[in-house]
């Protein structure tokens, strides 16, 4: 009789994961709770690259997404970037900022739009100073 080969160690196979419904920022009811169930008809007139920033910290009473908010532009944020950085919709930013908005929490700026070609008063300037240099 041979000697049978060894076995090999037993291994527990891996805990499989409980799959739990997505509790992302796409679940609708949380998207209503963040709105305050708003439809969206008094949005604040806002696109994409449209300038958001706080003039003051965050009250101790706002929601958490517009405490996040405030805090996130205290330096000018373009609404894409806001809807980017909280994982949410653009237009349920835009209902948050619509309300922080008429709060006058925020101000709304256009974004800035530099000129293709440079002013000419400006080139000479630049270049008389480097002459001066």
């Amino acid at each position: 009789m041979s000697p049978r080969p060894p076995e090999p160690p037993f291994r527990e196979p891996p805990p499989q994961r409980e799959r739990r419904p997505q509790q992302g920022p796409r679940d609708p009811e949380r998207l209503y709770v963040i709105t305050g169930g708003t439809d969206g008809a008094d949005r604040a007139p806002l696109d994409l690259v449209t300038l958001i920033v706080a003039h003051a910290d965050p009250p101790p009473a706002v929601p958490p997404e517009q405490g996040a908010v405030l805090r996130m532009c205290r330096t000018p944020l373009s609404t894409a970037e806001i809807s980017a950085y909280l994982n949410l919709p653009f237009s349920v930013v835009t209902v948050l900022l619509g309300e922080l908005l008429a709060a006058e929490l925020v101000q709304a700026r256009a974004p800035v739009i530099r000129s293709a070609v440079a002013d000419r008063s400006l080139l000479e300037a630049v270049m008389h100073g480097l002459q001066k240099l």
